[in-house]
């Protein structure tokens, strides 16, 4: 039950602040560190890249791996309250909406206040993106961020319990920070690699529950695993491919796919939708897996 205390905490209060946020240290200390370790060769690079993301996960890990371990002593509601309260910051729901809900206002603003809004929440060029394409974007981030901040970090938990979210935590966020090709192409290879098997799963369940809890969910799920294919990671193309099928809009990234290519832009009615329809599914998600960590508890006791 702690996943549904986490989930409501989100809800109610979203982001802690910045000194307070353990992923924001975490991130500050990846990039810190990391600096010197794009100018090396490929074999440094690759083994100076794995050996500090081992030392950094082993870091971050151990003090929730202590905490779950302390709280297996404490009265029962005390430690499902603040089990959920060390698990809030290592999902992310509120922020995400928030975020998505700020690209379509500023949209209302004229494209550039719309593409400078969504280059807060995505990686890629958006200086020459027309509005369906900053529409696009954010709609993207929106169901792939579902995945990796929601999901995924609620599955692991379900797993292994504040350990594991903190460690999908970790390699999401050095993912982020050093999953690139080009200059981090080997010392970034293995966080890459971490975080994409770390996702496998968890992808393709976000994935399924948007197809069951969305539009049209016989066909989206007949056409999904085609749709996300067109997308060159293993993983991101699922959850996005699932909200694109089940609104009937493309969604896509210039030049490189386009997911549904029959659907319609998405409009200013689009975004609005999808974030009701992403919403549900993170609640369906989130009491789905805190039943099944009640039932691993309950096995493991055995």
């Amino acid at each position: 039950m702690s996943i549904l205390v986490a989930l409501l905490v989100d809800a109610l209060f979203g982001e802690p602040p910045n000194r307070l946020h353990p992923v924001a240290w975490i991130g500050r200390l990846l990039g810190r560190v990391g600096r010197p370790l794009s100018s090396l060769g490929p074999l440094a690079a690759f083994a100076a890249g794995t050996s500090l993301w081992l030392l950094g996960a082993a870091a971050f890990v151990a003090p929730f791996a202590f905490a779950a371990h302390a709280l297996r002593f404490a009265p029962a509601w005390v430690a499902l309250v603040a089990t959920g309260l060390l698990l809030k910051p290592l999902l992310a729901l509120r922020v995400l909406v928030d975020e998505v809900r700020a690209v379509e206002t500023a949209l209302g603003h004229g494209l550039d206040a719309g593409r400078l809004r969504l280059a807060r929440i995505v990686s890629r060029d958006t200086s020459r993106l027309s509005e369906a394409e900053v529409r696009e974007s954010a709609l993207e981030s929106l169901s792939e961020n579902l995945s990796d901040s929601v999901v995924a970090p609620l599955f692991w938990f379900a797993l292994f319990g504040l350990p594991g979210a903190a460690l999908y935590r970790f390699a999401n966020t050095a993912d982020a920070m050093w999953g690139y090709r080009g200059a981090w192409e080997w010392a970034g290879k293995w966080a890459a690699r971490a975080d994409d098997m770390l996702n496998l799963v968890p992808a393709r369940l976000t994935a399924l529950l948007l197809a069951a809890l969305g539009h049209h969910p016989l066909d989206t799920l007949r056409r999904l695993g085609g749709e996300a294919a067109r997308t060159p990671s293993p993983n991101s193309g699922w959850p996005m491919a699932a909200l694109a099928l089940s609104h009937g809009i493309r969604l896509g990234k210039p030049g490189i796919y386009v997911l549904n290519p029959g659907g319609a832009s998405p409009a200013p009615d689009a975004p609005p939708a999808c974030i009701r329809h992403v919403r549900r599914t993170a609640w369906a998600a989130a009491f789905l897996l805190a039943a099944a960590a009640v039932l691993i508890a309950r096995c493991g006791h055995g």
